[in-house]
C-alpha cells in the first residue's frame, strides 16, 4: 500500500509565501534581479579568468570553479521559482524535484569543499611562497578542484537515493520555495534514522571539517603576517587573502544563523531566510573580488573599456627587465639568500620560448611575486633548501636592492 501511494506521486506542489501575493510580487522582483547579478557577475569573473593571462593562476582557477557553482546553484531553483510567484498553481515534476534536491545539495556540499581548497592555496601562497608553483601546479589544482566537485555530488547522490526510497504516503505539499531536502524528508512516512545520521555524517565531513581547515589555515596565515617586518608588507599579504576570508564568513555566517538561530514562530521568516541565503549569497561573490582585487578590477576596466585583455605584462621604461633560462637562473643565483632577496625585489612576467628553452622574464618592480618554473622538483636545492628557508626573509634595504640590481640586471 505504501508503494501503491509512492509511486502514485506524479508531482509536487510549493507553497512558497501561499498567501501573501503582495509579498510575493516584491520578491519576484527582488529576486530577479539578484539572479541577474549573480548570473551576469559570476560569468564575466569566470569570462576574465580565462581572457586575461594575468588572471591564470590556481586562485583564479578556484574562483572561476566557485562562480560555476554559484551560476549552476542558483539557476537550478531560481528560474522556477520566479515563474512561481507570479502563478496561482506551483507545481513541480517528480523527477524534476528529484534533479533539483540533488543539485542544490552537490553545489552546496562542493562550494564548502572548494572554500578550503582556496583556503590552502592562500596558506602556501603566503606561508610557503617559494614552493608555491611546485606546490600548487596546474596538475595539482585540477585534481583538488575535480575532488571537490566529485565528493559533493557523491554524497549528493546517495542522499537523494537514500530520500526518494522512503514512503510518502501521498504527500506531495513541500512547505518551501523549491525541493529542499529537509523539506523533502518532512514528507516521509517511515523510519528516518538513516536518513538523520547520513546527514549528521556529511554535515561532518563536508561542511564542518573543511570549516576547521579554513581556521587552522588562516591561523599559520595571520602567524606568517605578523612575522613581516614592514607594515607595506603586511597589508599586502593580508589583502591576497581578504577577499576569500570575506566570503568566508558570508557563507558561513549565513549558514550558522539559519540553522543554529531559534526557530521562528512564523514559519513564512524562516522559508524567507533560507531564500536569502540560497540567492543573495551567491550574488556578493564577484563584488567581493571585484572590489578587493586590483588584478580583477584592471582586467574588467580593460574589458568594458574596449580594449584588448594584456597578453603580456607590459613594464614601465622606467623598469629594469632581464630574462634567463632555468641553467642561467641557477648559475647566478648562487644562494638562498641571493633566491629570496629576488624574488623580493622582482616579478616574473611570464615564460617565453618552447619547452626546455623556456626564458623566464624578470622585471625589477620592487613586488614580491612568488617564482614560477625555476623552482622546480628537478632543480638543485628546491626540497632540502627552499623549504627550510621560506619563512626567513629580511627586510629589504637599499643594499639588497643594489646587490640583486647588479647581480641578475646588469
Amino acid at each position: 500500500m505504501g508503494g501503491a501511494n509512492q509511486t502514485a506521486v506524479t508531482e509536487y506542489v510549493l507553497l512558497g509565501l501561499h498567501g501573501h501575493p503582495n509579498i510575493e510580487t516584491a520578491l519576484f522582483v527582488l529576486c530577479l534581479g539578484i539572479y541577474s547579478v549573480t548570473v551576469l557577475g559570476n560569468a564575466l569573473l569566470i569570462g576574465l579568468n580565462m581572457l586575461d593571462p594575468r588572471l591564470q593562476s590556481p586562485m583564479y582557477f578556484f574562483l572561476s570553479n566557485l562562480s560555476l557553482i554559484d551560476i549552476c546553484g542558483t539557476s537550478s531553483f531560481e528560474p522556477l521559482m520566479l515563474v512561481n510567484f507570479l502563478e496561482a498553481q506551483r507545481t513541480i515534476s517528480f523527477p524534476g524535484c528529484a534533479l533539483q534536491m540533488y543539485l542544490t545539495l552537490a553545489l552546496g556540499s562542493t562550494e564548502c569543499l572548494l572554500l578550503a581548497v582556496m583556503a590552502y592555496d592562500r596558506y602556501v601562497a603566503i606561508c610557503q611562497p617559494l614552493r608555491y608553483p611546485e606546490l600548487m601546479s596546474g596538475q595539482t589544482c585540477m585534481l583538488m578542484a575535480v575532488l571537490s566537485w566529485g565528493t559533493g555530488f557523491a554524497n549528493s547522490l546517495l542522499q537523494s537515493i537514500v530520500t526518494w526510497s522512503l514512503p510518502f504516503c501521498g504527500h506531495n505539499v513541500i512547505n518551501h520555495f523549491f525541493c529542499e531536502i529537509l523539506a523533502v524528508l518532512k514528507l516521509a512516512c517511515g523510519d528516518l534514522s538513516l536518513n538523520a545520521l547520513l546527514l549528521m555524517v556529511a554535515t561532518a565531513v563536508l561542511s564542518l571539517a573543511p570549516f576547521l581547515l579554513i581556521c587552522l589555515s588562516y591561523i599559520f596565515i595571520l602567524a606568517a603576517i605578523v612575522r613581516v617586518p614592514s607594515s607595506v608588507g603586511r597589508r599586502k599579504a593580508f589583502s591576497t587573502c581578504s577577499a576569500h576570508l570575506t566570503v568566508v564568513v558570508i557563507f558561513y555566517g549565513t549558514v550558522a544563523f539559519m540553522y543554529l538561530k531559534p526557530k521562528a514562530k512564523d514559519p513564512d521568516l524562516d522559508k524567507i531566510i533560507a531564500l536569502f541565503y540560497g540567492a543573495v549569497t551567491p550574488s556578493l561573490n564577484p563584488i567581493i573580488y571585484s572590489l578587493r582585487n586590483a588584478e580583477v578590477k584592471a582586467a574588467a576596466r580593460a574589458l568594458l573599456g574596449g580594449n584588448r585583455l594584456s597578453r603580456k605584462v607590459q613594464p614601465a621604461k622606467s623598469h629594469l627587465v632581464t630574462s634567463f633560462s632555468r641553467s642561467e637562473f641557477w648559475a647566478k643565483c648562487s644562494s638562498v639568500a641571493d633566491c629570496q632577496l629576488l624574488m623580493q625585489v622582482a616579478s616574473v612576467t611570464e615564460v617565453e620560448g618552447s619547452e626546455g628553452q623556456a626564458r623566464f622574464p624578470f622585471v625589477l618592480l620592487g613586488a614580491s611575486v612568488p617564482l614560477p618554473s625555476p623552482l622546480h622538483p628537478h632543480s638543485p636545492g628546491t626540497h632540502s633548501t627552499f623549504g627550510s628557508n621560506a619563512r626567513r626573509r629580511e627586510p629589504l634595504t637599499s643594499p639588497h636592492y643594489h646587490s640583486i640590481k647588479s647581480k641578475f640586471f646588469i
